[in-house]
């Protein structure tokens, strides 16, 4: 009888539902989905924000990590095509695959810029034909990849999907208007301080956000390493258009950027690959990148 009466009382009081596990590719990703889901999603990312993520290794502990996986976020446009399709066969895990309402495309939530007109060939560099896929930096893009998130946990997890809708609406408004104040903040600089060169074509969307003109890349292409003929280039594009800043992620050679910087009076301006992830917010890692390249601006 009170065997019995021990099992009426678990079934009275079941225990709490384990939280969704949530695995994303970059750290961004992971910090808006850690947002989004809050105590209720338990989230890891696959690279650090000092890794390019068009290169990140494909170490066979992420197997495990995908495996486990009830979601997977995916930045998309073929940025982790180069490592991530082998690791997503080789997890044997049906609820993350392409095409499962477990796999969240964060592209497909976008704007997107740099969509390349007619046909592209390897001649042409490392040029993504759906697009350029380096939004994570632009907060406007943020807030509507927190709103697909908050959708798809919601799928997943009924039980809590007011929960996590409203989580997102929060942060994408809080995006929004962050987006909107760096912008105006932006234009009060004059319009020969908002020149910049970057090293990779990766900083589109921030530099279309904030109103910025991205003068040159210190890449001929992308994917291909600057050489003395296109760094020539670049220094006289500078000197016309008095570009005061290079800027770059820090995972990128920073030796290029130090040199024309030095010869072109131009400050260096080093960005975060990514989110601090588990550390720091999302709004907190955009927010810190224009004040970066805002300082950098400044005479």
């Amino acid at each position: 009888m009170k065997k019995l009466s021990f099992l009426l009382m678990l079934l009275a009081f079941p225990a709490s539902a384990a939280p969704l596990q949530v695995v994303a590719t970059l750290p961004s990703l992971a910090a808006i989905a850690r947002d989004v889901g809050g105590p209720l999603v338990q989230v890891e990312a696959l690279t650090s924000p000092r890794q390019d993520p068009h290169y990140a290794d494909a170490k066979p502990s992420l197997i495990v990590t995908l495996n486990h996986a009830d979601l997977l976020l995916v930045n998309g446009l073929e940025l982790e095509i180069g490592w991530l399709p082998p690791l997503l066969q080789q997890s044997r895990n049906a609820r993350i695959q392409k095409g499962t309402a477990g796999y969240v495309d964060a592209s497909q939530s976008v704007r997107l810029l740099g969509v390349p007109k007619g046909p592209i060939d390897r001649a042409m560099g490392d040029v993504h034909p759906g697009g350029n896929p380096h939004f994570l930096v632009d907060p406007r893009a943020g807030a509507r990849i927190a709103v697909a998130v908050g959708n798809a946990l919601a799928k997943l997890d009924a039980t809590h999907a007011a929960t996590f809708q409203q989580n997102a609406a929060a942060l994408a408004q809080k995006l929004d208007a962050l987006a909107k104040s760096e912008s105006a903040r932006f234009a009060q600089l004059p319009a020969a301080r908002r020149n910049l060169v970057v090293y990779h074509d990766s900083l589109v969307y921030l530099v279309d956000w904030l109103g910025l003109h991205q003068v040159a890349t210190l890449e001929p292409r992308p994917g291909i390493a600057p050489n003395p003929q296109h760094v020539a280039e670049v220094l006289q594009q500078m000197k016309t258009a008095a570009v005061s800043v290079i800027a770059q992620e820090e995972f990128y050679p920073q030796n290029t950027g130090k040199t024309l910087g030095a010869i072109g009076h131009a400050k260096l301006v080093v960005l975060p690959g990514g989110a601090r992830f588990p550390t720091e917010a999302y709004a907190n890692h955009v927010k810190a990148l224009a004040q970066a390249l805002y300082t950098g601006l400044q005479p």
